[in-house]
């Protein structure tokens, strides 16, 4: 609060940017505006007593009345100096004034100033707070703050009194001109001494945090070049000596050096390992390379150089864990029965001398959703190995398979040596997944890098980018997978056995669906307490109608679906059905998503169904037929290859060729123009099994005969009529099964085939075996032969084409 005036003058004002004058402080002022230059002289050469005051804005150039602030300080000009331009004056404030009234502002601000009465409080109270005052502002300086030698001097060296003390500190503070020009209107010496307390201990805490810091880093930067002296020292001793030891701390080269004793590497390995611990011995701490070599040393005594787990190849457990985990698959899992009984009978021989490499490495191939890298697990359980697995769609470098060379940044080994070290064996089961999806680019041909990883009769030298030196995989279960074979490379290929993986039979769904996915599913989801019971009705509708696929992913996916909804009734506070049926299968998961059987549906000219195998397991194909007049132009649509549309005119020929046996003209290839299409135009579609099909409906559109819509073929034809034998008879019968078609027609060789067919698929369809076109076309045919047979009336075939009679 700001007390009644006790004295009234006219004096000069000038205002000050920047800073506030404080009473009993010495300060120079430099001035240059015009205003405050008048005002100085004529103080000077008056009674020297002029008004300084603070302006709000720094950046006003020609402050007024309502520019200043209204508290400031009378003063006494000691001393004056003129330059050009300027003048330097040394004034002394004496008290603290308040402005009543400019009187004029030219040629300088002329002004009633009133002086302000200070409230002085209680002595000792005062007096005590100026004490502290002192001490904090002395330690302020010895921890380096910076102020004018003078005013310190003054200060420190005798008495001062408590309102000239609080004054001067104040105006030493480095705080901002607000907070100073506060503590100027501030009257009580009690609360501005308060106040001024605060300020210099946050200074006092900076100041005394700054020198902790700085004599951290002091202490640091002294320490290391203690170190880095001594390090030359003992370096130059053991020079003298010739007992140079390096920079590696002693501690850290026996632990190296116990590592590589522990790891019982092979000696040319261990030569290396103890050559590379030599070489970071001597390296300087500060040397980059020290850091790759650490690392690769690490990757060396971490490998399971001398590391087997046990085989306990026991047939009995090893046929049990198969048959409890995975239904149906009798001959991959006799395949993989016969695999481990040579493993323990050569196991067993190991010790006679008998250090040929193992069998062939095995390779899955089959549908997704099969089983294929579930059973791979089931055979690292029954062996009591270590199970890997390591995915090799989308690879198209090289260094995947073999690691980096270490002058590479960031270099690792490849993931078949990763994939050793974090098992911590030298023999787990390895599983290679998607081993048909790995890609070839610049980078290089990854499929090449596995084949000295596959091969027994190398392997045992595998040799990694990073490592340098060669590790043994003949110990290790290689096991791959995939889903075609077309696109593995035929070396690789060479170096595996192929075992297939067909597709699930509806009765296998079923039984897989009932023993093994709805009971994982329920436990999955929380619901073992509610005891659901999934009708048997309702898991076929779910198998028939929601799912079409080799393999069970969708249908687990159907059952997962239902899970969560009764979850939701149980989250919620409803009763959800204890045992669920096809009504609520529609409920819970919608509309049917695929229509019913092709049996169910009506036959058709110019249309006939194939079957054929894709990396989703057995398909069945609508090869459909169209004529229109025209000059002999065969058009072919749906993606079709190369060999499919080989046999697209392979088909159209024969046609041509045996015109009289389908009762039409010699020349109706002249008159008309043949499109040939396989729908689902998106999907590429390509081999030769398709021929029989195809001939089927070229010749159904040609006599106008309509085809049987529930026989399915299959077969290559060549232009004299013969049906060759073809491949994945097993996924395409099974993938005709599912369509509800109940005849199929093979080619006669491969009959042989019908063996791996389950017998529930063999009860409800019809087999026929042929050796020629005219055999296909005579069982597939609605009518057959077309002279003499044709209901005219009935089929109506096209008049043009057909011959008289």
């Amino acid at each position: 609060m700001i007390e009644e005036a006790t004295v009234i003058r006219r004096v000069p004002i000038v205002a000050v940017r920047g800073s506030v004058i404080f009473p009993h402080t010495d300060t120079l002022l430099s001035f240059g505006r015009p205003k405050s230059t008048a005002a100085i002289n004529t103080a000077f050469q008056e009674d020297r007593v002029i008004a300084i005051f603070t302006q709000k804005d720094a950046r006003t150039s020609d402050p007024m009345e309502e520019d200043l602030y209204k508290v400031g300080t009378i003063a006494t000009i000691t001393q004056m100096m003129s330059t050009e331009g300027e003048i330097h004056a040394l004034v002394r404030g004496q008290a603290r004034i308040k402005i009543e009234e400019i009187i004029s502002s030219e040629p300088y601000l002329l002004g009633k100033v009133i002086e302000l009465k200070e409230e002085e409080g209680e002595a000792d109270e005062v007096k005590a707070l100026a004490s502290q005052l002192a001490d904090l502002f002395k330690k302020a300086i010895n921890l380096g703050k910076q102020a004018e030698i003078m005013a310190v001097m003054r200060l420190i060296s005798g008495p001062v009194e408590p309102m000239e003390l609080v004054d001067q500190v104040a105006a030493l503070l480095e705080v901002k001109t607000v907070e100073k020009q506060k503590l100027l209107e501030t009257l009580s010496v009690k609360k501005r001494m308060q106040r001024v307390l605060e300020l210099i201990a946050k200074e006092v805490n900076i100041l005394d945090l700054e020198r902790t810091i700085s004599s951290k880093t002091q202490q640091r930067f002294e320490d290391q070049m203690r170190k880095a002296m001594l390090r030359e020292k003992k370096r130059t001793i053991e020079e003298e000596l010739g007992e140079e030891e390096g920079e590696l701390s002693s501690d850290e080269a026996k632990e190296y050096k116990e590592k590589i004793v522990e790891a019982k590497m092979p000696k040319d390995v261990r030569e290396k390992a103890e050559k590379e611990l030599k070489k970071l011995i001597q390296l300087s701490p500060h040397n980059p390379e020290g850091g790759y070599i650490r690392n690769y040393l690490d990757w060396l005594v971490d490998m399971p150089w001398a590391k087997l787990t046990p085989n306990n190849v026991s047939i009995k457990n090893a046929a049990k864990i198969l048959e409890d985990r995975h239904y149906g698959m009798k001959k991959a899992k006799e395949r993989i029965l016969e695999f481990l009984a040579v493993m323990k009978i050569k196991q067993a021989v190991k010790g006679k001398g008998n250090n040929e490499s193992q069998p062939t490495i095995l390779c899955f191939i089959g549908p997704p959703g099969v089983g294929k890298t579930s059973i791979g697990k089931s055979i690292a359980e029954a062996l009591g190995r270590k199970f890997v697995r390591v995915s090799l769609g989308g690879i198209r470098d090289e260094a995947e398979i073999r690691g980096h060379r270490r002058t590479y940044v960031g270099a690792l080994p490849g993931r078949i040596i990763q994939g050793i070290k974090n098992a911590g064996t030298k023999n787990p089961v390895f599983m290679l997944d998607e081993i048909d999806k790995i890609g070839v680019d610049f980078r290089g041909d990854p499929s090449s890098a596995l084949l000295e990883a596959l091969d027994p009769e190398q392997n045992r030298e595998f040799s990694d980018h990073y490592l340098e030196v060669p590790f043994d995989l003949s110990e290790v279960m290689f096991i791959a997978t995939g889903n075609m074979l077309d696109t593995i490379p035929p070396a690789l290929k060479d170096r595996m056995e192929i075992i297939g993986f067909p597709g699930y039979t509806e009765e296998e769904k079923l039984h897989i669906a009932k023993d093994f996915l709805w009971p994982k599913q329920v436990r999955l989801h929380g619901l073992e307490s509610k005891k659901m019971v999934l009708a048997k009705a309702a898991m076929s509708e779910i198998v028939n109608r929601y799912t079409r696929e080799a393999g069970v992913r969708e249908l687990e996916r159907n059952l997962a679906s239902i899970c969560r909804k009764v979850a939701r009734m149980v989250a919620e506070g409803k009763k959800p059905t204890k045992k669920i049926g096809v009504e609520d299968i529609h409920k819970f998961l919608g509309p049917q998503k695929f229509s019913s059987l092709i049996a169910e549906k009506q036959d058709e000219v110019g249309m006939s169904t194939g079957l054929a195998v894709t990396a989703t397991g057995g398909e069945i194909l609508f090869i459909e037929v169209a004529l229109m007049p025209g000059k002999g132009k065969l058009t072919l649509t749906g993606q079709l290859g190369e060999v499919m549309q080989e046999s697209a005119k392979a088909a159209f020929t024969w046609a041509k060729a045996h015109f009289d046996m389908l009762g039409l003209k010699s020349n109706f290839g002249q008159d008309i123009d043949v499109h040939i299409h396989v729908p689902e135009g998106a999907v590429p579609k390509d081999g030769p099994s398709a021929g029989n099909a195809i001939t089927t409906a070229l010749v159904s559109a040609l006599t106008g005969i309509p085809v049987k819509r529930n026989v399915g073929m299959t077969g290559e034809i060549t232009l004299r009529g013969r049906v060759l034998e073809i491949g994945g008879v097993k996924e395409k019968v099974i993938a005709g099964h599912r369509a509800g078609l109940k005849t199929i027609i093979l080619p006669k060789d491969n009959k042989k085939d019908l063996e791996d067919i389950p017998e529930a698929v063999k009860k409800d369809i019809k087999f026929v075996y042929v050796s020629r076109i005219e055999e296909v076309l005579s069982t597939a045919m609605k009518a057959w032969p077309p002279k003499g047979t044709v209901n005219q009336k009935k089929f109506t075939p096209i008049p043009t084409l057909l011959a008289a009679n």
